[in-house]
């Protein structure tokens, strides 16, 4: 089942919201060690997986990408994106990856930010863009840390009658699959998978992991947030970095 949950209206303003803030995790924290992670982007043709509302994909043009297409399955997100970002060598299409039919060997790059734990069939996901990667291309996501999707909506940080933090519990971790939260509107479905079986997936596809980043505030980025002092006790995000094999 494909989700489309930026197209709730409640949901998509409520998170418009939370973008809106300058100080929040996305901008102190995924987005820095995504950006540590990008290849040279001069002359290359450039996937970006659940776009958004284009930021990525128009900062790939202005770092000269050849062309860029942004996907995203949301309605709201691509009208974002189309009026927000305008250049003839970007392009944004309203489409689940699933569907999208790509020639083989084309792209040079295929990125996405916090999407691939929204998608049920990684393996599906991952042979496909495997397969549209040309040799030496390059696939960079990142997505909910295994450790933060393992718990079945469950409270996960367990605390004392003080209200202090005492421990994060971790618990179902080799129990794949399907995952309910409330997160802004109740039943947002995502999908919990061990490292293990991420790393393998990718190595199975022929893609050599190049480098995994569990990420760490900055003393900066803490002082902005204090909320963050968490990550210090367990991380939120994966991001890693991987490059398809010689045939």
């Amino acid at each position: 089942m494909k989700q489309n949950i930026y197209d709730n209206n409640t949901f998509f303003e409520k998170y418009q919201e939370i973008r809106a803030r300058e100080n929040n995790y996305n901008n102190l924290l995924e987005q820095p060690n995504f950006s540590a992670l990008i290849p040279t982007l001069k002359n290359k043709v450039i996937m970006d997986i659940g776009c958004g509302m284009g930021d990525f994909a128009a900062y790939c043009i202005s770092q000269g990408a050849k062309q860029v297409t942004g996907i995203d399955i949301s309605s709201n997100m691509i009208t974002n994106a189309k009026k927000r970002h305008i250049h003839e060598g970007l392009t944004f299409e309203q489409a689940a990856i699933e569907d999208m039919t790509v020639p083989n060997g084309t792209i040079d790059l295929v990125s996405s930010s916090l999407v691939f734990h929204y998608i049920a069939d990684f393996q599906l996901l991952i042979k496909k863009i495997s397969t549209v990667l040309c040799e030496d291309g390059i696939l960079l996501f990142s997505l909910e840390h295994p450790i933060v999707t393992a718990n079945k909506g469950k409270e996960n940080w367990i605390t004392n009658e003080e209200g202090d933090l005492l421990h994060f519990a971790v618990d179902n971790y080799q129990n794949e699959g399907l995952r309910t939260q409330n997160w802004l509107v109740d039943h947002v479905m995502m999908y919990h998978r061990t490292m293990s079986t991420i790393l393998n997936t990718l190595i199975e596809n022929g893609l050599q992991i190049e480098k995994i980043l569990e990420p760490i505030p900055t003393k900066e980025a803490v002082c902005n947030l204090p909320s963050l002092h968490k990550e210090f006790r367990r991380p939120s995000f994966l991001i890693i970095r991987a490059k398809k094999c010689k045939n």
